[in-house]
């Protein structure tokens, strides 16, 4: 399963390393309403870690002593517990501290560079003050780059005035994401806070007079810098080795076909290992979530890669954008499991009447949920001589989210006591969602399983009071849809059972998505039950839910790996398929 619920796994990312020295004299501005206060920390590196003192030159104060100071993971955290002060900021490349300055209940981005404001630091100035007519100006698109670990994600908050103040939405371009509803949107002082509250996000900055907003981006237990503007960030180009360069020495053809049933056109591209001849062929079964024909994500193209070397190696393939995204027609958001396979089941009638095409050796290439989809085709249309099934899955879809959400916590290093509450919570409304039908049974027995669930939800980073409901609101939202509702419950087991044709399974050692040693070893045991002695199941060693070759299998590595598809699981794959259409 390639998909998460937005946000959940993609960016809890571990926390970047020092490579930075914070010795020294670092200055701010702290903007409070109308006042603005400069703030300078002396910051000084001792032989037990370091210590600090704070000037506060507008009030004539200076050397206050602070009675903590550390500096781990590039955080910097100052505080005097006599005045209830504390102040935490992350270092970033551009040696710029972002964070925020809290006193009592109050909380005030401010940033830290090691330049001196323009007036002297002990200069004892007055304060001045700020202009507030900046409502306006905080209307329409801003464009910002989050970076974190070795990725890059853009991310685009669209914010619009209502008669009680703002809303808006976010886009997340580089994870196929656009128009996730804002829970809160403020802008007071100066100052844009903005959340969502069902991925527990939270982004604070200040509006500049340069027409930027500086400001950290929070999920969880996680901080990230992140500044605002209005200029277009365009795609980061990232080195991707594998990415075939035209001329290809094989014949490529744009291509359409219909799905009668549901009323879908679906629009692709078919590579034949030459124009004139009869050749085997796959088609290619993306993973959830809406992808384009090459599978795209975080910089990679798998499926543009994967055709590419099949092609080359005389195997036809057929890959297609899914229904409803980018040139195939179609409602992407009210389709299932189910949908997406009769979108196959048209690829594999298209193949039918294509005189380059063995017909008796068509195969299927399922990655993910292509994995599940790809044992429903292969049962339902006889004219499937074999599949593929690429990290595919014969547990329970609530089992395997409960065990994704439990390993990609572990290794993002989340706290045991954590990850169990929310494997309790989860557990009890996944089994909800497989005991009633009724979509308001549902949500009425979410709502007060969650809001009586204080002890477990207490463990979490859940926002209480009234972010609580809209929380609930939104998760309920995303469970509720069909997509979800039929994944959770589905279990793939009885149709693999079904399956006659030669399977090859493949599953990387060090996948967190489709845990391989569960996933593999139910493979097995459905196919050996119905009979079918055709089956070969293989674990690559050091590989990840991508087949990357990986350190932690974390889905933070993804973008980092330059490599899209080893060779190792390529050949594997190929010379498979060659063994069954020779």
């Amino acid at each position: 399963m390639k998909k998460f619920i937005f946000l959940l796994a993609t960016l809890f990312v571990a926390g970047i390393g020092n490579a930075q020295d914070i010795a020294g004299d670092w200055t701010g501005v702290l903007k409070v309403q109308t006042t603005q206060l400069r703030i300078v920390f002396h910051i000084t590196k001792t032989d037990a870690g370091y210590t600090a003192t704070m000037d506060s030159p507008d009030q004539g104060s200076k050397d206050i002593p602070m009675s903590k100071a550390t500096f781990e993971n590039s955080v910097l955290t100052v505080g005097m517990d006599a005045a209830n002060i504390e102040y935490s900021g992350k270092l970033n490349d551009s040696d710029v501290v972002v964070g925020t300055f809290k006193q009592g209940g109050q909380s005030f981005p401010m940033s830290l560079t090691r330049k001196v404001p323009k007036k002297a630091v002990l200069d004892s100035t007055p304060a001045v003050e700020i202009d507030q007519n900046k409502s306006d100006k905080i209307l329409g698109e801003w464009n910002g780059m989050l970076k974190a670990g070795g990725m890059q994600l853009r991310l685009v908050f669209n914010i619009t005035k209502t008669d009680t103040g703002y809303s808006g939405t976010m886009d997340s371009p580089d994870q196929g994401a656009k128009g996730i509803p804002i829970t809160k949107a403020t802008f007071e002082n100066s100052v844009l806070t903005v959340e969502i509250a069902a991925a527990n996000i939270e982004y604070t900055g200040t509006l500049q007079d340069s027409a930027v907003i500086v400001g950290t981006f929070k999920q969880g237990e996680q901080n990230f810098p992140l500044n605002l503007s209005r200029k277009t960030i365009e795609k980061v180009q990232t080195k991707r080795p594998q990415d075939p360069v035209k001329p290809y020495p094989y014949y490529s053809e744009e291509v359409t076909f219909k799905n009668s049933k549901d009323s879908v056109t679906l629009a692709g591209t078919l590579t034949l290992p030459k124009k004139e001849g009869n050749f085997p062929v796959v088609v290619l079964i993306t993973g959830s979530g809406p992808q384009n024909r090459d599978e795209e994500l975080m910089g990679h193209k798998p499926f543009l890669v994967l055709s590419d070397y099949l092609t080359r190696n005389g195997i036809a393939v057929l890959r297609y954008d899914d229904r409803g995204c980018f040139a195939s027609t179609g409602d992407f958001k009210k389709a299932t499991t189910n949908d997406f396979a009769t979108d196959v089941e048209s690829a594999v009638r298209f193949l039918k009447t294509r005189k380059e095409i063995d017909q008796k050796h068509i195969g299927l290439i399922g990655h993910s949920e292509g994995g599940i989809i790809a044992p429903i085709v292969a049962v339902n249309c006889k004219d499937v001589s074999f599949i593929v099934l690429m990290a595919g899955t014969a547990i329970p879809g609530s089992e395997l989210l409960l065990q994704q959400q439990y390993l990609i916590g572990k290794g993002m290093g989340i706290k045991e006591d954590k990850l169990h509450a929310s494997t309790k919570i989860n557990t009890h409304i996944y089994k909800m969602l497989n005991e009633f039908e009724n979509v308001d049974t549902l949500k009425s027995k979410i709502t007060t399983y969650l809001l009586n669930s204080s002890k477990e939800l207490s463990k979490l980073d859940i926002p209480k009071g009234k972010a609580m409901n809209d929380f609930i609101d939104v998760m309920l939202t995303q469970l509720m849809s069909p997509w979800m509702l039929n994944f959770i419950r589905y279990n793939p087991t009885p149709m693999l059972e079904k399956v006659k044709c030669p399977v090859l399974a493949i599953n990387g050692s060090k996948d967190l998505q489709v845990p391989a040693n569960i996933n593999l070893l139910a493979i097995k045991e459905a196919l050996k039950k119905g009979g079918n002695k055709n089956g070969t199941i293989k674990e690559l060693p050091g590989l990840n839910h991508l087949f990357q070759e990986c350190k932690t299998g974390l889905p933070k590595e993804y973008a980092e790996i330059e490599e899209t598809i080893s060779p190792i699981a390529l050949e594997t794959m190929t010379s498979w398929i060659k063994g069954i259409v020779k």
